[in-house]
């Protein structure tokens, strides 16, 4: 393997790695979702609010910091989807904009709407926001309608290199069953998640009980909606590259050849599926175990990771196009220069350490559960 192309698939690893971890972060958009049928009480759902609330600023970042690693490591498929598919993009980002505006908002004295309608958009934002990313994740899977012509680049009326198909931009995506299927498996999975965290961050004994009933149902549709996704991406025809001419062709079997040929990934991914059955089993037996939101957690960022490789290691196309094949993206076709890569590697050095102070940022916030006094005492409440 050469430099380049090593580096090609070292930064296909941390953005795979980043969008793992936003999935798992998608637990405030999860218990957000919740807070009338967790929350019986305006007591209970200010303790909710606030839970999800010291978190929010972490999904906010790490969406862009993905979309920023994203841009810099495969600029063309940043443009491609994000220039192309730009409708649904913009619902999702307007949904996290409403998201920020509504948390600093909802509890200030004579705030333009009022509480409930900022509550509101914090739901829709629990539901739109899972919702669609799971939707724009299923398309590395099942193509979307693009067509990518790099001689556009010496037109000078219009150098436009990539152009979508259809003019809806993006939300011709719904349109595919397949992509309301892990559409509403990670809207699901962020629900189980928001459940988990709340179970473990407000020490509130109604809504922990609450929680774990609702886990039930919520973590069914889940399991089901996401193995039925699996079954059909490891049993479907894949977009293969050919590593020498760089020719895509559909190949049979594609994504389950790539987790055989992988087998770390293939580990990785029963791991990952393993970790998140054993934290959402054993918090639905034990009433009193709330540390669930930890394995299943992690069994979630390795899970999203280990799909992501998947889609992009071993010769695959990540960003398939239904129009025209051979404007499929891979990491070969659609990364930045060498120069820039590498730059970008050495950058990605001090990553761990901004890790370790998210951590700490972490562990000091969490240092005390939340509870119905301190919704009493406390002077900054969302």
């Amino acid at each position: 393997m050469t430099e380049y192309s090593f580096l090609q698939h070292y930064w296909w690893f941390i953005v795979s790695l980043l969008g793992a971890l936003l999935v798992f972060l998608l637990f405030v958009q999860g218990g957000n979702s919740l807070v009338y049928s967790l929350g019986r009480n305006e007591e209970e759902r200010r303790m909710i609010m606030n839970s999800t609330g010291r978190k929010w600023e972490f999904t906010f970042t790490t969406l862009v910091t993905f979309g920023g690693a994203f841009f810099a490591s495969f600029p063309l498929f940043y443009s491609t989807s994000f220039g192309g598919a730009y409708w649904l993009w913009m619902i999702i980002l307007f949904s996290f904009v409403l998201q920020a505006v509504s948390y600093e908002f909802q509890s200030k004295e004579g705030n333009l709407l009022g509480k409930k309608a900022y509550r509101a958009f914090l739901i829709a934002n629990g539901i739109i926001g899972p919702l669609l990313l799971g939707g724009a994740v299923a398309t590395f899977f099942t193509g979307s309608d693009f067509i990518i012509n790099k001689g556009n680049m010496s037109n000078e009326l219009m150098p436009v290199i990539s152009q979508w198909g259809n003019g809806w931009h993006g939300l011709d995506a719904l349109t595919n069953p397949w992509v309301w299927v892990l559409g509403l498996a990670v809207f699901f999975l962020a629900r189980v998640l928001g459940i988990l965290y709340i179970m473990n961050n407000v020490a509130d004994e109604n809504l922990r009980s609450r929680g774990s009933v609702q886990l039930v149902g919520n973590a069914a549709f889940f399991v089901l909606l996401f193995v039925i996704f699996l079954l059909y991406v490891v049993l479907k025809d894949g977009f293969a590259v050919d590593p020498t001419t760089g020719v895509i062709s559909m190949e049979p079997y594609k994504y389950l050849h790539n987790l055989l040929d992988m087998w770390y990934v293939l580990i990785g991914l029963l791991a990952g599926v393993a970790l998140v059955l054993y934290g959402i089993v054993r918090t639905i037996v034990s009433k009193s175990y709330v540390q669930g939101i930890w394995p299943v957690g992690i069994g979630v960022v390795i899970t999203v990771l280990c799909l992501l490789l998947c889609a992009g290691w071993n010769n695959t196309a990540y960003y398939p196009s239904t129009t025209d094949l051979q404007s499929s993206l891979s990491i070969a076709n659609s990364s930045s220069s060498l120069f820039t890569l590498r730059t970008m590697a050495y950058v990605s050095v001090l990553v761990p350490f901004v890790l370790a102070y998210i951590v700490y940022a972490w562990r000091s916030i969490d240092r005390k559960k939340i509870d119905a006094q301190e919704m009493q005492q406390e002077e900054h409440l969302y």
